[in-house]
């Protein structure tokens, strides 16, 4: 019998990705193989093959969704916020670049049109060349109408509103490519594209207590604009943490959605092939733990246009 840490392992022979979540913590991950790597206008990306999750999607060197659990991370960005809404009809993503949340809101068949901004026309056409599996051809899909240009741009311009408004962005740093889609004033700019039973929803960073910053922010930053802001979660292995969403609607809530409501909607849109998301995972990622309630409401910043989140 051996101890913990004691297991004989044979030496490894691949190259690492290390992913730092913190200036003194990071993730190691085996490469098998450097698909692609380059630099668009925006943001630098990388697709590798890595041993233990497979083909992996990296943009400023944070994993955004690899073969072995995209799933987890699209269905619950999605599905929570579609079957919530009675009857979606229009939706709005924003960023979604791998293809799979198209994917994820064709499955409910009372949508007419999906309108997907993404400022970054190089990120999907990689995506649909070397990730083509995580959109299954839904960007050829006659009810998707993509946009190359910034989403903030499109939403003050425009004149269509929304049942369902969908963020996929990285996060909200002052560097990156996306900060001005987190803030209050566009926050507010997307209360007057959505519907009387509109909702938004977005991922929004990690879920460890330790580095609730960033989720904090925009939970606040979101309670500036909407009357009904829950937090809710999943664990996405590739991560390696329990990683945080945010569900903002003017009327409809979440927490009121039974087990057996959700699945019966869902069978009642017949989609019946999830590997994930059902009415007892529903109520579990709502389920925010005491540690993490708290770590949030000691945080009290709010985004703004000129206060923007500056972390590590």
């Amino acid at each position: 019998m051996t101890k913990r840490g004691e297991a004989t392992l044979k030496a490894p022979t691949w190259k690492w990705f290390i992913e730092y979540t913190h200036p003194s913590q990071a993730h190691m991950h085996g490469v098998e193989e450097i698909v692609y790597s380059g630099k668009t206008k925006y943001q630098t990306v990388d697709i590798i093959d890595i041993e233990f999750y497979g083909r992996c999607l990296i943009l400023d060197g944070k994993i955004q969704s690899s073969e072995y659990d995209e799933y987890i991370y699209h269905e619950t960005l999605i599905h929570p916020a579609m079957v919530l809404h009675p009857e979606p009809k229009h939706v709005m993503v924003m960023g979604g670049g791998e293809g799979a949340v198209l994917r994820e809101i064709l499955r409910h068949p009372s949508v007419e049109q999906i309108t997907m901004v993404d400022i970054d026309r190089e990120v999907v056409e990689l995506c649909q060349k070397y990730l083509p599996q995580w959109s299954q051809g839904a960007f050829e899909h006659p009810k998707v109408q993509v946009h190359f240009m910034d989403a903030r741009k499109y939403l003050q311009e425009t004149e269509k509103v929304f049942d369902i408004i969908i963020m996929d962005l990285t996060e909200p740093v002052d560097d990156g490519p996306s900060y001005l889609l987190f803030t209050k004033e566009f926050f507010q700019i997307t209360t007057g594209r959505l519907t009387e039973n509109g909702v938004l929803v977005l991922q929004s960073g990690n879920f460890n207590p330790r580095l609730i910053e960033c989720h904090a922010a925009i939970y606040n930053t979101l309670q500036t604009s909407y009357p009904i802001v829950r937090s809710f979660s999943a664990f996405i292995p590739s991560f390696d943490t329990q990683w945080a969403f945010t569900l903002a609607a003017k009327k409809l809530d979440p927490l009121k959605l039974t087990p057996e409501e959700v699945d019966k909607r869902l069978q009642e849109r017949q989609i019946k092939d999830l590997l994930y998301y059902d009415g007892l995972t529903h109520q579990n990622m709502f389920s925010v733990p005491k540690d993490i309630r708290t770590a949030i409401a000691q945080e009290n910043r709010i985004i703004a246009d000129d206060q923007p989140l500056i972390t590590y």
